[in-house]
This record gives C-alpha cells, structure tokens and sequence, in this order.
C-alpha cells in the first residue's frame, strides 16, 4: 500500500509500505476513507516529538471501512464505517476507567500514553491502518454525517472542546480569548458557545485567519501584529482581562501573551503543542490567582460532540478549505504547511 512515511526531521515521503495486519486479538484493520493533517504533523515534521523515528507512518485521523478484526473483536465487523480516534483506549486500565484516555495503560505503543498513531505506532495517512483495542477506540459513523465531518471528530473537535473549554474551565458570561485562530484554536472558539461564553475574542497574526474566526463564533478579532494588541484585547474586558485565554499554536511568545491577557483568578488553557522551552513567570503570576492547565486531549467528549454534529447543531464542515486525493498527499501537506499563503484550514484528503 501507500502511505505517507516520516524519514527524519524535514523530511517525509508518500512511498510504497507492507499493508497492516492483525497483530492482537483486539485489533481491527481499516481502510482509510478520509484522513487530514493536523499541526501536530507538523510539528513533528519540524522535530518537536523526538518519540517519533524515521520510518514512521504518520497521521493520527480518519474515518474508514473495517476491513478484518481480531478473534476478540465482537462489537465490531467488516464493513463497518468507523471515526478512528486519535486516542487508543483500552477501556480497562485504571486511567480508562477514569475517563482519562490520553494515559492509557495499555501495552500499544508505550505504557502510559493514549496518543499512538503517527506517534508510536503507524498512522492513519495511508491507504490501510490496524487499530488497536478497536472496540474502544472508534466510533461507527451515525446516519447523514459525512466522512468529512467524522474526521474532524478524530481530534480537532474533542481537542479543542476539551483542552480549551474544558480545562479553562469556561462558565456562562465569561470573556474568552483565543490566541491563534488555526483548526485547533477555530475548534475552542466553535465550542466556547456551548458553556456560555459572552465574548470570544481571536488573535492571530493572520487577518483572513480572524475573519475565518468570525465565522465560527468568534465576537470580536485582534491582530497580534499590532503594537498595542494588548490593549485592544484589555478594551474587550472590563479592564482586568480575559476569564480564559487559550494558547492554541504551541510556541513561547504566544503562551506569554495568554499570561499577559488573563485576569487575576482567570485561567490560561494551553492547547499548543510545544517543542521548546517555556518560561514562565512566576515571579509575577503567582499573586494573581492565575490557574493554568495543559493536556493531551482525553477524546471522552467524542460521543456528545458527534451527537451535536449529527443533529446539525455543530456546523463543522466549513473547516473543509481543501480536498485532495490520497495519491496527492504530498501536495496536501505543501497547502497546509502554507497555511498563511493557502489560506488552508484542514486539507481533507479521501480515497
């Protein structure tokens, strides 16, 4: 089969694999219908995720077919079109049972962490994928969603909801700012409505990227190109800042500026995935009462959110800027790693 394989920092290549096959008897094997790239691949392509060694499939999204399942596999079938979680579960180990996904215990990949495909195992962004402990980690595609819309629910969706939303700890009325409007940071200003979020404000170096963000709820928008971005944020507040300010690109100086925005007993939500230091003051932090959170997404909302897409009260299709083949996959990264230029969102690329 093809698949889109990792070779070092820099560099990747669409070239010829072994086609997965069953290896537990808890696996399934599915055929990739739908998949897209995520910043994370990205981030990954740049170095950021030593974990990951060259000869590694990437991608860790998609919406497919079964094609086999293990012996174990009884809830499942061939012929079943499944959302592939980012997350594996094995639905068993303490932390699965605690709903905390992202750490679990099972023996795929690396004890301890829930995010395998295109991380420790081979990924998604290839014409076939096995899928360990399938029973609990995909979803079946519900009547008149798309595969374009499924896919969105592998990551994005749950990630932002949770790690932004959530872990900000967003309330009805509170200002919210989200600091990078990409797919993920797009995702917590679609979410933030659902807990009653008064004002949503994007800030991005991007001015299509804000107006994009006006689309999908945001309120107001500010370039951080602006010398005085700052104020114009604090203007959007009664003057004390920001209730919650998500960090969703995954560099230092955006993390700084969240901590710059958050009120006193406000929280700081990070999103982004970081590959370098960051420094953190907590000379100045620690007397304003500041919370600040972090996390690999757990994918525990994923039903609620798919339920929400399925009755058309999530409109999700408009982070679809681009479509491809998968034979094209290396012109899909080239559009999406071009964001700025492109103006890409997700890059969906079918079969």
């Amino acid at each position: 089969m093809k698949a889109l394989v990792y070779q070092g920092p820099g560099k990747k290549a669409w070239q010829d694999v072994p086609e997965p096959r069953i290896k537990h008897p808890t696996d399934a094997i599915v055929r990739i219908d739908t998949t897209t790239i995520c910043g994370t691949d990205l981030h990954i392509l740049k170095g950021d995720v030593p974990a990951v060694t060259p000869g590694r499939i990437l991608g860790h999204e998609g919406v497919g077919v079964i094609t086999e399942v293990g012996s174990a596999v009884t809830m499942l079938a061939a012929g079943d079109n499944v959302i592939i979680s980012c997350i594996k579960s094995c639905g068993r180990c303490v932390f699965c049972k605690q709903g905390i996904f992202a750490h679990c215990l099972g023996e795929e990949g690396a004890v301890g962490i829930g995010w395998v495909f295109g991380h420790l195992i081979d990924g998604t962004q290839a014409e076939y994928v096995r899928v360990p402990y399938a029973e609990t980690s995909v979803y079946k595609v519900p009547r008149g969603v798309t595969n374009q819309q499924g896919v969105l629910l592998s990551d994005i969706l749950p990630t932002g909801f949770e790690i932004g939303v959530q872990y900000g700890q967003t309330k009805p009325g509170d200002v919210v700012a989200v600091i990078g409007a990409g797919p993920i940071g797009l995702s917590v200003i679609l979410t933030a409505g659902l807990y009653g979020a008064s004002r949503i404000i994007a800030v991005d170096l991007d001015g299509n990227r804000i107006e994009q963000a006006k689309k999908f709820g945001a309120t107001d928008g500010v370039s951080s190109r602006d010398a005085d971005w700052k104020k114009k944020v604090m203007a959007l507040t009664d003057g004390w800042g920001v209730d919650v300010a998500v960090e969703a690109v995954g560099i230092p100086e955006t993390f700084e500026m969240a901590t710059q925005i958050v009120r006193p007993g406000g929280h700081v939500a990070n999103v982004g995935v970081h590959g370098k230091p960051v420094q953190l003051r907590l000379q100045d932090l620690w007397i304003h009462n500041i919370n600040i959170s972090m996390g690999l997404v757990n994918t525990n909302t994923t039903p609620m959110l798919l339920k929400l897409v399925a009755d058309g009260r999530l409109d999700v299709d408009k982070f679809a800027s681009h479509h491809f083949k998968l034979d094209d996959m290396l012109s899909a990264y080239d559009t999406f790693g071009r964001a700025a230029e492109t103006k890409a969102l997700k890059v969906i690329i079918d079969r």
